[in-house]
């Protein structure tokens, strides 16, 4: 099993989307990167922590490989906003890959290149590439929040267009 950490707003999205993924075994909400052991969700939203909103993945990664959950990744998301997406901001917002291994690093800054190089995106691409230290899980109430509260006005108006897009480009990588 293999492990991927990714920001990319808000976590209610990401976990979403990657837990749909086939060959992923899970795919739990939470905090990385900050400065103060075991953040609760009201000091991560201050931004005063420096954790990110993140999902920490468990992988197979002979179903899934961790190129394959880096495209998801940069379709799903805008990594070319600073501490934001859409209409959420803040630094536990920001975009970044947080590499378990130096191969991941690898891939992720290799991934990164070729999408600036091919100009995917109309601006530079912002997300952070960093070492992965420590996961916290989030708060049991963030956890599967989209699938137990998916008619909330912002399932419907931020995840839903999300999950529809994964549904639609990333059909062969679907359970």
């Amino acid at each position: 099993m293999a492990k991927a950490t990714f920001a990319g707003g808000c976590f209610w999205c990401t976990e979403t989307l990657f837990s749909r993924l086939e060959g992923v075994l899970n795919a739990t909400p939470g905090y990385t990167g900050g400065h103060i052991k075991n953040p609760a969700y009201r000091e991560v939203c201050t931004g005063r922590t420096g954790h990110a909103e993140c999902v920490h993945i468990e992988f197979d990664s002979n179903k899934i490989s961790f190129s394959n959950l880096l495209e998801v990744f940069f379709d799903t998301h805008d990594p070319t906003t600073l501490n934001r997406q859409g209409g959420d901001t803040g630094t536990q917002y920001r975009s970044g890959i947080f590499y378990h291994s130096d191969e991941q690093k690898t891939l992720a800054k290799k991934f990164i290149d070729d999408l600036e190089k091919q100009q995917i995106f109309s601006s530079p691409i912002v997300t952070e590439l960093t070492a992965f230290e420590v996961f916290y899980p989030a708060e049991l109430e963030h956890q599967d929040y989209y699938n137990l509260n998916e008619n909330q006005p912002y399932c419907v108006a931020v995840i839903s267009p999300k999950v529809k897009k994964l549904l639609t480009k990333h059909t062969s990588k679907l359970k």
